[in-house]
């Protein structure tokens, strides 16, 4: 007995002194060096921080800007044969639309390696450098004009539209200023008042270029982020009903607005079909002609200079006659799992106290929720007619480009997230 109970003994210990040497060989070095254990601590700290990448987010956007990029193509594939696109390629848009996302993926690995704390530093200066670029846009000789509205800077290489960067840095300064105000939040002049003021100012450079609906955008991200962030019921329900004013003395005094929503009523009649609804009325024809399952791939009729752009803001009819109500649930259902995703992430950071980090998730929530639903109930006839893109999908290098910074931010928040949960510090 007491033989066996040696043997065991130095069967238990030859086992033990040859597990070091196991992970060292695992880690091509010999055993019972330093180098090798230390090596493979660090192999093992790798392939545990490259499980802190929220895996699924990725794939999502990356199948929604290529989605995109595909519809972008099938949409555009027609327009050099108007004379307004005559001088294009049948490719030009897809090359475009191919370059603005490699540019875009590239900024947003850039910006993944920024730590929220810093953006958090910079918010105020960032949307203070974004108010100033909205009112350059309306400088005569400095902003570029397209369909009579004027929102764009050009750089000769491409051109830059101030809105979509405030959409974006609205939310980070509406973030920033919940958390710095936290205590006065539920008082009127030292909480709401300057927020209200801030985006006020914001609404009245949109409305000069006309851009309504990114003004619109704007103050859902803003109000929403307030609301988040614990501000007085009272002032929250004062202000919106302020702004249900605001929209309709808008619409109300401007002829052209007023003339958009009555024909959005009603678009069928003659003279709107044929007038300010003739891109509803064509964009209702091309979900018609989709049925359940589409006509096709590449089989759209609407496309062929009936629908205009097709390839920006009325994307989703052109998916929705090629790829039928299925194409259109699995783009629905993409960002219905988007959005949620973003509420959970700042879920988890404000569950782990980083409030403004939470904040700014769903705030990203809101801006990329918001966006899309205005662009799909414009396509499917639920809202009047309004200029806005769907997000990652459309054709344009701005909204993509802004898109995918906002969502590195996004997925930075979740990697901050993860790697606190584990111990870890950043």
């Amino acid at each position: 007995m007491k033989l066996g109970l040696t043997s065991l003994r130095q069967l238990l210990g030859s086992v033990k002194d040859a597990a070091p040497a196991a992970a060292g060989r695992m880690a091509g070095l010999t055993p019972g060096s330093k180098a090798g254990s230390k090596a493979s601590m660090v192999g093992f700290e790798q392939r545990s921080r490259m499980m802190e990448y929220d895996q699924p987010l990725i794939w999502v956007v990356m199948l929604l800007m290529l989605f995109g990029m595909v519809m972008v193509y099938s949409a555009s594939v027609a327009l050099p044969d108007s004379p307004k696109y005559a001088a294009y390629s049948n490719y030009h848009f897809l090359t475009r639309q191919a370059i603005f996302i490699v540019i875009s993926l590239v900024a947003a690995a850039v910006v993944f390696r920024v730590p929220i704390e810093t953006w958090q530093r910079w918010a105020p200066y960032l949307f203070a450098g974004t108010l100033i670029l909205l009112v350059l846009v309306l400088v005569p000789g400095v902003g570029k004009g397209v369909n009579g509205a004027k929102r764009w800077l050009s750089f000769k290489v491409f051109n830059l539209q101030p809105s979509e960067l405030m959409k974006l840095f609205i939310v980070l300064y509406a973030a920033d200023y919940t958390v710095r105000k936290q205590a006065f939040m539920h008082k009127l002049v030292k909480g709401f008042a300057p927020m209200a003021a801030a985006v006020g100012l914001v609404g009245l450079l949109l409305l000069l270029e006309p851009d309504l609906g990114a003004f619109g955008v704007i103050v859902c991200i803003a109000m929403g982020i307030l609301f988040l962030g614990g501000i007085n019921g009272v002032w929250f329900g004062g202000i919106g009903a302020t702004l249900v004013g605001v929209f309709s003395l808008v619409i109300v005094t401007s002829p052209w607005r007023r003339e958009r929503i009555f024909a959005y009523l009603n678009p069928w009649e003659e003279e709107n079909a044929l007038g300010k609804a003739y891109q509803l009325s064509h964009s209702l024809i091309a979900f018609g002609r989709g049925e359940l399952f589409g006509v096709g791939l590449g089989s759209s009729v609407e496309k062929l200079h009936y629908l205009p752009e097709a390839h920006t803001d009325f994307l989703l009819a052109v998916i929705g006659e090629e790829l039928g109500f299925v194409g259109v649930l699995v783009v629905v259902l993409l960002f219905y799992w988007l959005v949620k995703h973003a509420f959970e992430i700042g879920r988890q950071a404000i569950a782990l106290d980083l409030t403004f980090a939470g904040l700014v998730a769903k705030g990203i929530g809101i801006w990329i929720g918001v966006q899309a639903f205005i662009n799909m109930g414009v396509n499917l006839g639920l809202l009047p007619t309004k200029g806005l893109t769907l997000p990652l999908m459309s054709y344009g290098g701005s909204g993509v480009l802004i898109n995918c910074v906002g969502l590195a931010i996004l997925l930075r928040i979740d990697y901050e997230n993860r790697v606190l949960m584990r111990g870890g510090r950043l």
